[in-house]
């Protein structure tokens, strides 16, 4: 339950940064940029990926590239939502884009969906609207709901395509992950090159050292999760509530008590809704209710 602990703390801490980092003059995309960096030379050295096997199986490229390309999209994506809507919703999107695998599931690989898992889809649809719901003159959604909308769908799609790298087995998990973050860092290094080159943004080294410490916080969320499913493999259903449970509630509270984000009575049931719609699932998921 440690490793679950020291997770769910990684986690929010990159939102928490995120938040804290908006008040200074940083370049978010060279941060992003550089914790690719930090992530890929920290996978390489605790998860030593075999290379041996790669010429002689035949990889899912495809795979690779897609989350490659996701990865720094959606990382942007969050950032953004972060610095304008805050962490505790961009925290509860992230977390319901686990009912994205599901709709693919059943709309694409036409898997039968059981009566709780439909349940926990539409509480979790609910939960959305609720989570996002503000009075505004021109809409109940705000312009600014845009960014953890995308987060949601990014992450839903990012996880499908992990779901699919897992089943592939010809080589480590662990040299697949290497592989992606080999891939993320390059698209993202190509995209910061950009903004230097074509939107005369400078390179600043400051952005280098947060970049590398957000890397290893986020590689240690990973490591730690992937330990606690180990330590916990008769239990894994325990493990994906909690980590989920566990990420809303913290940061949920971060972001009301220290940095005073505002919710509505709608925002508040939101939240409640969330954590019904991920019980549920985890229920129909793990025992097939």
């Amino acid at each position: 339950m440690l490793y679950l602990i020291f997770s769910i703390i990684c986690s929010v801490t990159v939102g928490i940064l995120f938040k804290i980092l908006k008040q200074y003059s940083v370049s978010f995309q060279q941060i992003i940029n550089w914790n690719y960096v930090s992530a890929l030379i920290f996978c390489f050295w605790v998860f030593q990926p075999d290379f041996t096997e790669i010429s002689s199986v035949s990889l899912p490229w495809k795979n690779f590239l897609i989350l490659a390309l996701l990865l720094p999209v959606v990382f942007i994506f969050m950032t953004a939502s972060v610095k304008t809507i805050g962490i505790a919703k961009t925290d509860i999107a992230q977390r319901l884009s686990l009912c994205i695998p599901i709709l693919i599931s059943v709309f694409v690989f036409k898997e039968k969906i059981i009566p709780l898992k439909t349940v926990g889809l539409v509480v979790g649809f609910l939960s959305i609207f609720l989570i996002f719901y503000t009075r505004s003159k021109n809409s109940v959604i705000t312009r600014n709901s845009i960014f953890p909308l995308l987060v949601f769908f990014g992450y839903g799609i990012i996880d499908v395509f992990f779901k699919q790298l897992a089943t592939f087995t010809q080589i480590p998990y662990t040299t697949s992950l290497f592989i992606v973050f080999a891939g993320a860092l390059i698209i993202s290094t190509l995209i910061s090159m950009f903004q230097v080159v074509r939107q005369k943004e400078h390179f600043q080294w400051k952005n280098a050292w947060i970049g590398l410490g957000i890397g290893i916080i986020n590689f240690s969320n990973i490591l730690f999760y992937l330990k606690a499913h180990k330590a916990l493999a008769s239990n894994p259903s325990t493990v994906f509530a909690t980590m989920n449970f566990g990420v809303i509630v913290l940061g949920s509270l971060i972001g009301i008590i220290f940095f005073k984000e505002k919710f509505s009575k709608a925002n508040y049931l939101g939240i409640g809704t969330t954590l019904l719609a991920i019980a549920l699932i985890t229920l129909a998921q793990f025992y097939n209710l």
